[in-house]
């Protein structure tokens, strides 16, 4: 995948997309500063891997009301483009992350304004876009206000999700697979369906995985992150495990389900007993199981699933010459 944020012009057959012109897509990374940077490389390289067909030139944008630190604003000034280059579009497709939650309700944040404004011109312009995680439920919020439900505990781990309709997004992936799930929040299925959104994949422990919406906009979003590296739930585990030592954190957080080996949870759950023993900061220096990490059994899967979407986006711009084994490709 190509790293150059030439923009396009003007519309492009499929054969232009997949021998000449780039494909171009939006990232819109909101994630907080210790994430933002490998939340750009678990992107890239996903996309690289799942753009055989196509060359992909990602441009790299975030929203300029999130509060960061210095180093963080510097490398966003030097390798993000200004907010105001989104809105002139000329994209393919738009990926959208979640951010860091600050306030008790989405809408009290402080880049919400610039968030709904995103999802009206998304919506206008017909990006077909991927909204992430947090994004996914601030943009359900605004289209039909379904409000996410704040879970008794954290979902984390890599949970077993099945096939819940047909779709070209699932093409060529079996009838169940693993993917990462981590967050605090989650959406009522029923209330989806409801408002018109159709569920692709399922899990009985995470709730709805991946779903779209049907009506109007070519939208795709996702609870779980087909986007995530190997290491990614053992980082965030540490960051968490680092927050209750710390003191901002009032309970030790609960490992990973579905994730780490019989061994290494041996040893993590001896280094929690000593840490809720002993609770400072610097034990965090003798954290196990960084030697350990799992298998990336969902790397197939997502890189199918990006797969898929890349082909659908190139199906919005020109349906009738895109073809699957000699059969137009369905949007969805």
């Amino acid at each position: 995948m190509n790293s150059s944020r030439r923009p396009t012009n003007g519309a492009r057959t499929a054969h232009d997309q997949e021998r000449h012109e780039p494909l171009v897509i939006a990232l819109l990374n909101n994630m907080p500063d210790a994430a933002l940077e490998t939340t750009e490389q678990q992107f890239s390289d996903l996309l690289a891997a799942a753009s055989a067909r196509y060359d992909v030139r990602l441009r790299l944008f975030s929203f300029p009301e999130l509060i960061r630190g210095e180093g963080a604003r510097r490398y966003v000034a030097e390798h993000y483009e200004p907010i105001e280059s989104l809105w002139s579009g000329g994209f393919d497709g738009l990926i959208v992350t979640g951010a860091e939650p600050r306030t008790l309700t989405l809408p009290e944040e402080v880049y919400w304004p610039s968030l709904t404004r995103l999802v009206e011109w998304a919506s206008e312009s017909g990006t077909p876009t991927v909204w992430s995680c947090l994004a996914a439920h601030a943009a359900v919020l605004h289209l039909h206000g379904i409000q996410r439900q704040r879970l008794g505990a954290k979902i984390s781990g890599v949970f077993r999700c099945a096939k819940a309709c047909e779709s070209s997004l699932l093409a060529g992936l079996p009838i169940s697979w693993r993917m990462p799930h981590s967050r605090l929040n989650t959406l009522d299925p029923d209330q989806l369906l409801a408002a018109g959104y159709e569920i692709l994949s399922f899990s009985e422990h995470a709730g709805a995985d991946a779903f779209v919406l049907r009506r109007g906009t070519p939208f795709l979003f996702y609870q779980g992150h087909p986007e995530y590296d190997a290491g990614a739930l053992f980082r965030e585990y540490r960051r968490d495990v680092g927050r209750f030592l710390a003191g901002t954190m009032d309970r030790y957080p609960e490992l990973p389900r579905g994730y780490f080996d019989e061994d290494t949870t041996h040893e993590l759950n001896a280094f929690r007993e000593r840490a809720e023993r002993q609770r400072i900061r610097e034990l965090l220096d003798e954290f196990p199981g960084r030697d350990a990490l799992p298998a990336h059994v969902w790397h197939d899967v997502a890189v199918r699933l990006y797969s898929n979407w890349l082909e659908h986006t190139v199906a919005q711009r020109e349906p009738e010459v895109l073809s699957l084994g000699g059969a137009a490709v369905p949007t969805v």
